[in-house]
């Protein structure tokens, strides 16, 4: 006997951790449809399991959409402290290479970039959220000194940087500065407008 499978039947679970398989396919619903499509039935749907099955992992879609914000800030973190280490010492080239790390990323993961900052979407409890925005701290804390080895604060001239770096990269993926990089940027284009921006703010000098 021949067994065909409707577009609409359920794709059966066979191997594998279905919990990071839930969190792929959220990532891939997050970026594909934005975060109005991605709920646990949708996610449930996408891996071919029970709709009620994601509640066994994250209990509600705050609990979802916290843990992947969580894997998205560590990613998001390894990727700025990668920069800052391999440009120096130098703090000028520090903050510009963390700076192009952060909008890099914020370009590449535009869905999952948006949902990491909203805050009214996330249960801030959760320890894999608490563990993963401390270690963002720590990251943009390298870029301008050496305290974040020992768990310091982000100072006000740390939070400025952070500041204009976040919201250029808001206005890249939103299409908000393509009259300033002349109608259709480049890769390259937006990393010169947003050195010299750095440049220009002279924060650290």
């Amino acid at each position: 006997m021949i067994m065909t499978v409707t577009a609409d039947a359920p794709r059966p679970y066979h191997h594998g951790d279905l919990r990071v398989a839930l969190l792929a396919e959220s990532e891939r619903i997050l970026e594909a449809d934005g975060i109005g499509a991605l709920t646990l039935r949708a996610a449930a749907r996408g891996v071919g399991v029970s709709h009620a099955a994601p509640k066994n992992h994250f209990g509600d879609v705050a609990g979802l959409l916290s843990e992947l914000a969580a894997i998205g800030f560590n990613r998001f973190s390894e990727r700025l402290m990668r920069a800052v280490i391999t440009a120096g010492r130098e703090p000028r080239e520090r903050a510009q290479a963390l700076g192009r790390a952060y909008v890099a990323f914020a370009k590449a993961h535009p869905g999952l970039f948006l949902l990491m900052f909203r805050g009214e979407r996330l249960d801030a409890a959760r320890p894999a959220l608490r563990d993963a925005l401390e270690g963002l701290h720590e990251a943009l804390s390298a870029a301008g000194s050496r305290r974040a080895a020992l768990g310091a604060r982000p100072t006000a001239e740390e939070t400025a940087r952070w500041s204009l770096v976040h919201g250029f990269a808001l206005l890249l993926i939103d299409g908000r500065l393509a009259p300033a990089l002349g109608g259709r940027p480049s890769a390259r284009d937006a990393d010169r407008l947003l050195e010299a921006i750095i440049d220009a703010a002279k924060i650290g000098d």
